[in-house]
């Protein structure tokens, strides 16, 4: 098998490119002790990313605006929301969007 410098060296940038964004700010923040503030704002970077993810799906579902009866997905996701706010379990919440995501699709 001939080993292809071109394919390598991209592979290798490609690497590169992919780790010193996710190691660099981990090696720099680790010597520095950040504000209570900075600290209470970056607890809510995961959730705001996960809600524009969700979100996004849910109110484009195929990548243009969906009508209400036609976007079963979020019709499936407002009892999901409820059994995620009032139980708090994360397996209740899966459980909960597959079953109103099967249901919703079986009648319509």
């Amino acid at each position: 098998m001939e080993v292809r410098w071109s394919i390598f060296l991209i592979i290798l940038g490609s690497a590169l490119v992919t780790f010193i964004p996710r190691v660099l700010p981990i090696a720099i923040l680790s010597r520095v002790e950040l504000p209570d503030w900075a600290m209470r704002w970056l607890n809510y970077v995961p959730i705001a990313v996960m809600a524009a993810l969700v979100g996004q799906e849910l109110i484009t579902p195929n990548g243009k605006l969906e009508p209400l009866q036609n976007n079963l997905e979020l019709i499936a996701a407002l009892p999901t929301f409820i059994i995620a706010i009032v139980t708090r379990s994360l397996l209740g919440t899966v459980l909960a969007g597959i079953v109103s995501i099967m249901v919703l699709r079986f009648v319509f």
